[in-house]
């Protein structure tokens, strides 16, 4: 098989895609992590809907695609999937913040062995997202290269 030239090579991650049993309840949700809704589409032929949500826009950033079948209201997580990562200036506070909402802290914020101060909360439907504290000691992609 022949090596990609260099004009084919991927430069960056565009998006990760999970389904969501509710969207409007799963943007609340990201909402509450600092993410925008960038756009949303119907696409009623398929009978399936988008949402992209993210930090900045989908030209410059990775962003997280939220897909909604509409005869589905939940899934099986599988053993696969693992988490999906986002950077925090206070892991605490916003975990407070989180949980005050409804929003489920499956391991509570604290130090990890050698590493940052993390914690994971699980969306509505059950996927966990890390929460990394970036701090001087442990700036955005240092623990990443680590990991």
């Amino acid at each position: 098989m022949a090596e990609p030239t260099v004009d084919s090579q991927p430069v960056r991650i565009m998006h990760t895609m999970i389904r969501v049993g509710d969207l409007d309840r799963s943007i609340s949700f990201y909402r509450m992590l600092g993410m925008q809704q960038l756009r949303r589409r119907d696409f009623p032929n398929g009978r399936f809907s988008i949402a992209m949500m993210g930090y900045g826009a989908e030209q410059d950033t990775a962003v997280l695609e939220l897909t909604h079948n509409w005869d589905t209201t939940s899934y099986d997580l599988g053993t696969a999937f693992g988490h999906v990562a986002l950077a925090t200036g206070n892991v605490y506070e916003l975990c407070e913040h989180l949980a005050a909402h409804g929003a489920t802290v499956v391991r509570a914020p604290g130090p990890m062995r050698g590493g940052p101060t993390l914690a994971f909360v699980e969306d509505p439907d059950g996927y966990r997202i890390e929460l990394i504290e970036v701090s001087p000691d442990y700036p955005l992609g240092r623990y990443t290269e680590e990991h």
